[in-house]
């Protein structure tokens, strides 16, 4: 059988299941996702013997050691991924949430409801907990999904896939709800985009390589997460301590992950700033790849090399960092909205004014004053879970969760009304 074939008959299984997810109450989806959580963290040994198999074959492989990072589970990462899911448990099923309602021509009621978009293709990188968050909030959410994740990680994300269906199944999960492309084959991530018979969204998550590829085959709608190439701009009135802070969090804290900062900014009034702030980044082990003026005033305070044109275009997803002074707010904003990618963005200052320009000037999904770009996140921002960041303008923007997961319907209620 033919991988097309093979995905073809998974869109349709889906389909059929989707109809069945969609029927569930809360009460019922909240049962199978406390199953899948207990199962999750009955199953720990087994689900780190099989990513051990990731990590050996990640080592051969040369993968970075921030990718390996990304791909790491032990039992702390497992009984995180659960609690995860039980933080879903508790979150509000947006599923039939009345968005507004209002009278309409002869007296009709309309409301205007959440409701499930039906099957969603999730296609992913590397991180093996995304298999558990995306399939447990598409399921919260009322759709049922289909899974593809990498290579890299294929033995993990099949033993989470096989502990969610034997979980959730036996609570009321129904058949086909989620399930796994079992295969690595390239081929797959095509024929899954063209089954637009079937498959309602697709969300991709990786690198630009995949997203792109996924753009460019796609007949179903896609909501995608570009890079994240996140800024934090330091202002002339920011204060000293809470800059070296903020930019020490947002580049080391967890740097393989897309809210890392990947580019700070200086304004000129503060470059006697950078000094201080280059010394904390240097010695946690980040290279800084600066322009000519940053050069200059970081001096002999930490090592530099010269950034060029492409660097302000990469995501390192690493200890890498380029380094930029610019003159003033303006020329932040400028070089914000000409080299990000809409992701996470965040200014540190003293002055209403000039957040208010940034805040209002940068076109990004998410914007800061005074807070690292870490916090670009489901959780933190008490989503829960989410399934990505999309840094997309339509239906979802930022960190999606379960109302980003949903569409809605027009409800009509009359009492006999035929239209004149």
């Amino acid at each position: 059988m033919s991988i097309e074939t093979q995905i073809t008959e998974m869109a349709q299984a889906g389909k059929r299941a989707s109809r069945r997810v969609a029927a569930l109450d809360t009460a019922e989806k909240n049962q199978i996702l406390e199953a899948i959580a207990d199962g999750l963290e009955r199953s720990t040994a087994e689900i780190i013997e099989a990513n051990a198999k990731d990590l050996a074959a990640a080592e051969e492989n040369g993968l970075s050691s921030a990718m390996i990072d990304r791909l790491t589970l032990d039992d702390g990462r497992v009984k995180a991924i659960a609690d995860a899911v039980r933080q879903i448990v508790k979150l509000d099923d947006p599923v039939g949430a009345v968005i507004d309602e209002f009278t309409g021509a002869q007296g009709i009621e309309i409301r205007k409801v959440r409701s499930p978009i039906g099957v969603i293709g999730i296609i992913f990188e590397s991180r093996p907990n995304v298999t558990v968050d995306a399939a447990v909030l598409c399921l919260k959410s009322g759709n049922a999904t289909i899974l593809r994740g990498g290579r890299e990680a294929i033995h993990s994300n099949t033993a989470l896939a096989k502990v969610i269906n034997e979980s959730g199944c036996a609570a009321g999960l129904p058949e086909n709800a989620i399930q796994l492309i079992p295969f690595t084959d390239r081929a797959a991530v095509p024929a899954l985009c063209q089954a637009d018979e079937s498959v309602d969204l697709i969300i991709p998550r990786g690198g630009r390589g995949l997203i792109e590829a996924v753009i460019s085959c796609s007949r179903v709608p896609v909501i995608k997460h570009l890079d994240g190439i996140c800024h934090v701009y330091v202002a002339a009135s920011a204060d000293p301590e809470m800059a070296k802070s903020i930019a020490l969090n947002a580049k080391v804290q967890r740097p393989g992950v897309c809210n890392a900062m990947e580019t700070l900014l200086v304004d000129r009034g503060s470059a006697d700033q950078l000094p201080g702030i280059a010394a904390a980044l240097h010695a946690a082990g980040v290279e800084l790849r600066v322009d000519p003026e940053a050069a200059d005033a970081i001096g002999d305070a930490a090592p530099t090399v010269a950034a060029t044109e492409d660097d302000w275009h990469t995501e390192y997803l690493d200890l890498v960092l380029s380094v930029k002074v610019v003159d003033g707010v303006d020329a932040a904003i400028d070089h914000i909205n000409h080299y990000g990618s809409g992701h996470s963005d965040g200014i540190v200052s003293g002055d209403a004014g000039e957040v208010k320009l940034f805040l209002a000037g940068v076109d990004s999904s998410t914007v800061y004053h005074n807070a690292s770009t870490r916090f670009t996140d489901g959780e933190m921002f008490g989503f829960g879970a989410e399934i990505g960041i999309s840094t997309d303008k339509l239906h979802a923007r930022g960190p999606m969760a379960l109302p980003e997961l949903t569409t809605y319907k027009y409800e009509v209620h009359g009492t006999g009304q035929v239209r004149g």
